[in-house]
C-alpha cells in the first residue's frame, strides 16, 4: 500500500469515526461527511488515473456531484434548523414534532 493511499484511507476512517462520535452538532457531522466524500473522491480519481480505462472516467465526477448535492442539502437543513430552533443541536430534533 502506497503512503498516499494509506493517508486517504486513514482520512476516510477518521472522518467516519468523527461522524459516529460527534453527533451532537449538525455542523460537525456535515463536515465529517464532507471529509469522507472528498477522500473517497480523491481515492477513486487516483484509481481511475492508474487504470488507464476510459470507461471509469465519469465515476469521480459522479461522486463529486453527489458530494455537492449532499453538502447543499445539509446546509439547507442546517439553515432551517438554526432558524427554527436557534441552535444546531441534533438532540432538539424530534420526529414526533415534524
Amino acid at each position: 500500500m502506497t503512503p498516499t493511499s494509506l493517508n486517504l484511507t486513514m482520512a476516510f476512517i477518521v472522518s467516519m469515526l468523527g461522524t459516529m462520535m460527534f453527533r451532537s452538532h449538525l455542523m460537525s457531522t456535515l463536515l465529517c461527511l464532507e471529509g469522507m466524500m472528498l477522500s473517497l473522491f480523491i481515492t477513486i480519481s487516483m484509481a481511475t488515473l492508474n487504470s488507464n480505462s476510459m470507461n471509469s472516467l465519469p465515476i469521480p465526477i459522479t461522486i463529486l456531484v453527489f458530494a455537492a448535492c449532499e453538502a447543499a442539502t445539509g446546509l439547507a437543513l442546517l439553515a432551517k434548523l438554526s432558524g427554527t430552533y436557534g441552535t444546531d443541536y441534533v438532540q432538539n430534533l424530534s420526529l414526533l414534532q415534524c
